[in-house]
């Protein structure tokens, strides 16, 4: 019998201020993290009850010890949920939070279940890039890929060799405006709604409490010249124009959009449409212009009719790759307004639901703005995107009375 596709909504979005690889969070376990953001939706969200969550899809990318044993599952058991909820864990590296919101919308959309938690998280401090993997020696031995695909930051100076117009003191530019963009977005309290407090222990001072990110820093052009280039003598690729080493968790809830509105549940953007893609391993960072012309190719829509872009700033020169593949200036205000992940940083699996949750923020402060759209690389030669309508948009740029509330 023929089903009718249903309208999917993301409805509220949370995470953990992210802290440094074996910062604050050293002594804090991983699986903690995620629990911490799945209570605080619920709290938030007090009209939905608890036995309507039908599936909790957690990413991580290394999947052992603290983030393994089936994490969705034994993460809903330990957040309060009904033993009747189910749960998985999903891996799309850098983009496994992004893949859970859309394995999860895709079981809506047909009328699997109604809602869904959709979260992602890594402590990088206790599970390094690469802990445990034993890749096939075929893949090196039959030349599949270049060695360097294995090496993010290398796959990162492999996209500054095919774009040699993308300089050192351009990538340089670009996060050092990523820095600036949050510092002045945390002054103005435009991030701090949406971090969930986590207590922390540390064995020397007794506890304490993250409350904001731990990687942002005050820096200058100057000093981001004079950062080694760990992948390549005399490189572009720095410390300081990518992304750290981070832990830290998200969660979403998505929801059938006839089921927000029976539950009285806040309706934060509406999904369009999605694209992932595989690109060249070695050039890992070219993926989401790809994965965006696949989006817009579903949707229908063109790059011109996007009002406001998260990207998520894994290597500087792998974002100013896809503004200038689309025309888009480097300081274009509809890119990052709040920063990215070269001043927050990028806990691998959990970064696609801080790029939502930004988003789904700019779009009630923006009801002229009538798509968006969250894009990223992911490891081994990907590209992800997704493409979300704003609720609140009216034609004439003002408010509509309760509209996204309802």
């Amino acid at each position: 019998m023929p089903r009718e596709v249903r309208d999917v909504v993301f409805v509220d979005g949370v995470r953990t201020p992210f802290g440094k690889a074996g910062g604050m969070y050293a002594n804090t376990r991983a699986d903690d993290l995620v629990i911490r953001c799945i209570r605080e939706l619920l709290r938030r969200n007090p009209q939905l009850p608890p036995e309507r969550v039908e599936e909790v899809a957690i990413a991580a990318t290394t999947q052992i010890g603290d983030q393994g044993l089936t994490i969705g599952r034994t993460a809903a058991l330990l957040a309060g949920l009904p033993k009747t909820v189910p749960g998985l864990a999903i891996d799309r590296m850098c983009a496994g939070a992004m893949t859970a919101v859309t394995t999860v919308a895709g079981g809506i959309a047909m009328g699997a279940y109604d809602v869904a938690i959709a979260g992602g998280v890594e402590h990088m401090g206790r599970h390094p890039m690469g802990e445990g993997v034993d890749p096939n020696p075929r893949i090196l031995a039959e030349k599949l890929v270049d060695p360097s695909a294995l090496v993010m930051g290398a796959t990162a100076e492999n996209l500054h060799d095919r774009l040699p117009h993308i300089g050192k003191e351009r990538v340089d530019a670009f996060a050092l405006a990523s820095q600036q963009k949050t510092a002045k977005a945390y002054a103005n309290g435009k991030l701090q709604d949406d971090l969930v407090t986590v207590a922390v222990r540390d064995p020397e001072t007794g506890w304490g409490l993250a409350t904001v990110d731990e990687a942002p820093r005050e820096t200058s052009m100057e000093k981001l010249a004079t950062l080694k280039t760990p992948f390549r003598p005399h490189g572009k690729v720095t410390a300081g124009n990518a992304a750290g080493l981070n832990d830290g968790a998200t969660a979403s809830l998505i929801a059938a959009e006839e089921t927000a509105r029976e539950l009285g549940l806040p309706i934060a953007m509406r999904l369009v449409s999605y694209g992932f893609v595989g690109v060249e391993p070695e050039v890992m960072g070219y993926g989401p212009i790809p994965s965006t012309e696949k989006a817009l190719r579903i949707a229908g829509l063109t790059i011109d009719d996007i009002g406001l872009f998260e990207l998520n700033e894994a290597f500087a020169v792998q974002v100013l790759a896809f503004l200038d593949h689309y025309g888009i200036a480097d300081d274009d205000p509809r890119v990052n307004q709040w920063g990215g992940a070269i001043a927050v940083g990028h806990p691998l699996a959990s970064s696609g639901i801080r790029l939502m949750t930004q988003l789904a923020r700019q779009f009630a402060e923006h009801p002229e703005v009538r798509y968006g759209l969250t894009a990223m690389c992911v490891g081994i030669g990907m590209g992800g995107t997704v493409i979300w309508e704003n609720p609140h948009w009216t034609e004439s740029g003002k408010p509509a009375q309760g509209e996204g509330n309802k």
